[in-house]
């Protein structure tokens, strides 16, 4: 019998809390999905956008750029303390006390255009993570070239490959398009969407949907 395919294409960006949540819970949903769909095979596109492109290149001090964003001290704290409370529940916790720096993305996501071309899924994957753990529980400068070579090579990406891609980096990062909503925002074989970082039950509960409406649950 032919493994039915779900396709799931994931708009994100690695200076997003609100994606690197949704990012676990869409683990925990796909997990949830195979013990009742082990037929299904769910591959995940993740297409990158740069929420901030007009970013000085070199970034800017992190507190600085929220105090200015969200207007006082307490509003920063308030918020910080909602996107933990969410994290928690997936069983993370960002430090942002360690956070000094509001990167640009687009060397990052550059970066990982080009692994997803010449990697394996298990380096990009690897990939994709470290970024994120990078920036939101080491507290590094995810736009620094010397940054994101050593998380690449961690990766088991060969160094001299890596050396060139981000010596050949100097194009600019073009975002995929969501439309005009935010992100992460997800899409389901074009069949269904959500934004924002929904709970696990909530992305079962489309991809299932996204079976129905194909004519294919199995």
């Amino acid at each position: 019998m032919m493994i039915r395919q779900l396709h799931i294409d994931v708009f994100f960006d690695f200076i997003c809390p609100w994606c690197l949540i949704g990012k676990r819970q869409l683990l925990i949903a796909i997990n949830r999905f195979y013990q009742l769909h082990p037929k299904v095979k769910v591959i995940v596109h993740w297409r990158g956008v740069q929420l901030i492109p007009d970013l000085a290149v070199e970034g800017v001090p992190f507190q600085t750029f929220y105090l200015k964003r969200l207007g006082s001290l307490t509003a920063v704290r308030m918020r910080q303390e909602q996107v933990n409370k969410a994290a928690n529940k997936v069983g993370l916790k960002i430090d942002f006390e360690q956070i000094k720096r509001m990167p640009n993305t687009a060397k990052a996501h550059r970066l990982f255009d080009k692994a997803l071309k010449i990697g394996t899924p298990e380096q990009c994957n690897a990939l994709l993570e470290q970024l994120f753990a990078a920036y939101f529980y080491d507290g590094l400068d995810i736009g620094n070239t010397t940054t994101l070579y050593k998380i690449a090579k961690r990766c088991g990406f060969p160094p001299e490959l890596i050396k060139n891609l981000l010596i050949q980096d100097h194009q600019d990062f073009i975002s995929a398009s969501t439309g005009g909503n935010g992100v992460p925002y997800f899409i389901f074989d074009r069949a269904a969407a959500l934004v924002g970082a929904q709970s696990a039950d909530a992305l079962y509960q489309v991809m299932h949907e996204a079976l129905v409406v194909q004519g294919e649950l199995i």
